[in-house]
């Protein structure tokens, strides 16, 4: 009976290497170290979520539905799995508007000449 592969060792928690690679047919072996993917070290749950996540090309709504979950849930178990795969998350820029700018100034990050100048681009 073929078995997952684990990326992790059972004993310290290590990442684990494949050392053996074997052909069924022709008993070929080849010997070396060979890495795993991300997706290799991820647990079976977070592996179930990618699957369902793929299958429902990442519409939260049908992930939701497939999984029986809430939206938050659903939220983080994507930010869970980024973490996991070691994936930096895209962040997009947000439009410059007013609240924007007047939000920055309240909370210090830019100076008031530095609003005034966004301001006046708008």
């Amino acid at each position: 009976m073929k078995k997952n592969i684990i990326g992790y060792c059972p004993i310290c928690n290590k990442k684990l290497t494949v050392k053996t690679l074997r052909c069924d047919d022709c008993e070929t072996e080849i010997s070396g170290e060979f890495s795993l993917t991300p997706f290799d070290y991820l647990s079976k749950d977070q592996l179930d979520f990618a699957l369902v996540f793929i299958k429902c090309e990442g519409n939260i709504k049908a992930i939701e539905k497939c999984l029986n979950i809430s939206y938050p849930t659903v939220k983080k178990n994507i930010d869970e799995l980024i973490s996991a795969l070691g994936i930096n998350k895209v962040v997009e820029d947000e439009p410059l508007t007013r609240e924007k700018v007047g939000q920055m100034l309240k909370n210090g990050e830019i100076s008031f000449d530095e609003a005034e100048k966004l301001l006046g681009g708008l």
